[in-house]
């Protein structure tokens, strides 16, 4: 199975006390570069959760959002700092000792003072919340990986076509190189025809430039390793895993074996069907850029 790194997977589960919700969504990416936000409550599980993505991520830049909404009516506690009350106490007993103010000080004028009373969630965190988390990780995770299976499967239909497609240009290239050696040849010897004006012409000179010439443009080699790189191309998308990095490396080698044409090419049609064959490589590159 060939799987795009571009992807989006949702879950959520709900139930009278709270709600969680698990989205992921990704972007290619050389490595895998995986970004969890979340509630604070929760950082003492990423490392668990990390662990379950290992089996549905490879390689790309992921972004995962957990969403909670606690339902609970205990939810909240009120906190007494009597640390600071007391440093209020003691600012106002100096205040009055210092202006002579007779007023008695109230428990209620110091509840009203910043951060003696406070709200806050309760930190204990319910010991069967991660089995939860984990589920919907998990079924987020499973949408996330069809959603990029199934554009992977899109790309490698599209690739599969393209290289056949320029397997076949391969072949014009294959078919017309000897014609061109030939056509050298009676071109060459037009010229030393004209150039001698009497007296037999040295077949043996002209055979030797001719075997010069086509060792200079003579492109079987790179011919025989593009066919060889396209085949593997293929083999390796029907194959299918994490073989993103593995085509790069191939598509780049297929891109130097057509400059390689291209700069042996002395003909306008071979000229015209090399740049073709580079476009259809660096189509094809892009798209396995997005590859896992």
């Amino acid at each position: 199975m060939i799987r795009s790194m571009t992807g989006f997977g949702r879950s959520e589960y709900i139930d009278e006390d709270k709600k969680i919700a698990v989205e992921i969504k990704s972007v290619n990416h050389r490595y895998s570069d995986i970004n969890i936000k979340m509630p604070r409550k929760f950082n003492q599980f990423e490392a668990a959760m990390r662990n379950v993505l290992k089996d549905y991520i490879i390689r790309g830049k992921v972004d995962i959002f957990v969403t909670y909404e606690d339902y609970a009516k205990s939810n909240l506690v009120v906190k007494y700092n009597k640390e600071i009350a007391s440093e209020y106490i003691g600012y106002l007993e100096q205040m009055r000792g210092d202006f002579g103010l007779t007023e008695e000080l109230k428990p209620t004028v110091i509840a009203d003072f910043p951060e003696v009373f406070t709200l806050e969630e309760k930190s204990e965190i319910d010991s069967g919340l991660y089995t939860v988390i984990e589920k919907v990780l998990r079924e987020a995770a499973e949408k996330f990986t069809e959603a990029r299976a199934l554009e992977g499967d899109n790309l490698k239909n599209d690739m599969l076509a393209k290289l056949s497609e320029m397997g076949k240009m391969v072949d014009t290239i294959e078919e017309m190189s000897p014609q061109l050696i030939e056509a050298y040849k009676e071109k060459l010897v037009g010229k030393v025809k004209e150039m001698i004006e009497a007296g037999s012409i040295d077949e043996s000179r002209i055979a030797a430039e001719v075997v010069l010439y086509s060792d200079k443009i003579c492109v079987d080699e790179e011919i025989v390793r593009l066919k060889s790189h396209i085949e593997a191309v293929k083999k390796i998308l029907s194959e299918g895993g994490a073989v993103g990095r593995k085509l790069d490396f191939i598509v780049q080698e297929m891109n130097r074996e057509s400059n390689t044409i291209l700069s042996k090419s002395d003909s306008l049609a071979v000229t015209d069907i090399g740049i073709e064959l580079k476009t259809g490589i660096e189509k094809i590159r892009e798209q396995i850029q997005n590859i896992e």
